[in-house]
């Protein structure tokens, strides 16, 4: 495997592949490296994240796709023109399940979504720990229902065209949405999402945020509160988060069950586990720095889907940590753009006809 120089095109290596709007797409597996440079700021900038589109003043339409209690939970639709029955992005920001909104979508991404002719609908979902992961997934099969139903009248969308991006738990949860979605969205996206969520990474003390100051636990219970809800940029959250990864107990608060004693009650939960013959085609996207989430969880997964043989690209971004699409010189980075550019023509290629 080669390298590819930052100004450089990425190197491909191919298996069956064929070429599409000048990438090269294979039918089984793909590794690509980019060399790039970033910091692990940007894993802590995700969870405490700037509502961006709000800043950045992009047109959109709020919708409320279900209320649960007092909890509404929203949707914004983004689109170019009333051009009807375009493609469609459902957008899924990260957050570790636990903080972040629909609005945390960076401006130059959704420009480059709107100005290859999607429409995008950004998703809110019920964050952990006062909603669990099984009602978590139950927000996700709605949100799709609703945008079949009523994307088409309210989102100018195609209900047969329609792709899933994801970051980091975004990613997780796009991921899930080729296990417990129906029908299937025809492509996935996932940068920096994570297969399986009952691992050592998780269910186990994580070294790289343990070198950070201990969280006590009356600390982390106080920055969550009882009542339900379905965004917050609220910063003081991730010192639950910190809390969590500090102690292992990642699954446990988010999933209600031990990995440990409860190993099955976690195969439902996890893509990894889940991987058939008719898994969506599956973009994934990982630096190989990241202290995150490991690059390790999209290794597997892509090992999975080979073993499949479902189709889908694996690029591997060298010297990046989490976030590394993120921050404020993202959108001038070539390398970036060009990644953006694989992004696109694999989204095109399974949505466009």
């Amino acid at each position: 495997m080669r390298s590819a120089k930052p100004s450089a095109r990425p190197v491909v290596t191919r298996r069956h592949g064929r070429v599409l709007a000048g990438c090269t797409f294979v039918i089984v597996s793909t590794a690509l490296k980019v060399l790039a440079t970033t910091s692990h700021a940007e894993a802590t900038k995700a969870l405490t994240a700037t509502p961006l589109l709000k800043l950045a003043g992009f047109p959109s339409r709020t919708v409320c796709y279900k209320q649960v209690g007092d909890c509404k939970i929203h949707a914004d639709i983004y689109r170019r023109d009333t051009t009807p029955r375009r493609p469609a992005i459902v957008w899924i920001h990260g957050g570790a399940l636990i903080s972040g909104n629909r609005a945390n979508l960076h401006p130059w991404q959704l420009q480059r979504y709107l100005d290859a002719g999607f429409n995008v609908i950004s998703i809110d979902y019920r964050l952990a720990p006062e909603t669990k992961l099984k009602f978590i997934l139950e927000d996700l099969r709605d949100a799709f229902r609703w945008v079949r139903s009523h994307g088409p009248e309210l989102a100018g969308i195609d209900r047969e065209r329609i792709g899933v991006v994801g970051h980091s738990a975004g990613g997780y949860l796009a991921l899930m949405s080729g296990v417990c979605v129906r029908p299937r969205p025809n492509a996935i996206v996932a940068f920096y999402g994570y297969g399986d969520i009952a691992g050592d990474w998780y269910s186990r003390p994580d070294p790289f945020y343990s070198q950070k100051p201990a969280v006590a636990k009356a600390e982390a219970l106080a920055a969550v509160g009882r009542s339900i809800l379905s965004e917050t940029t609220a910063p003081e959250r991730f010192r639950f988060y910190l809390y969590c990864r500090q102690n292992g107990r990642w699954p446990d608060e988010v999933a209600g069950h031990d990995p440990i004693t409860e190993p099955k009650a976690f195969d439902r939960f996890c893509p990894l586990r889940n991987v058939s013959k008719k898994y969506p085609p599956t973009l994934l996207l990982h630096g190989d720095q990241d202290t995150d989430v490991p690059y390790e969880q999209s290794a597997l997964m892509a090992r999975e889907l080979e073993r499949q043989r479902v189709e889908h690209l694996f690029l591997t971004m060298t010297n990046r940590g989490h976030g590394f699409d993120g921050g404020r010189r993202a959108a001038e980075d070539p390398v970036i753009q060009q990644t953006f550019d694989h992004v696109l023509a694999f989204l095109r290629q399974h949505t466009v006809r």
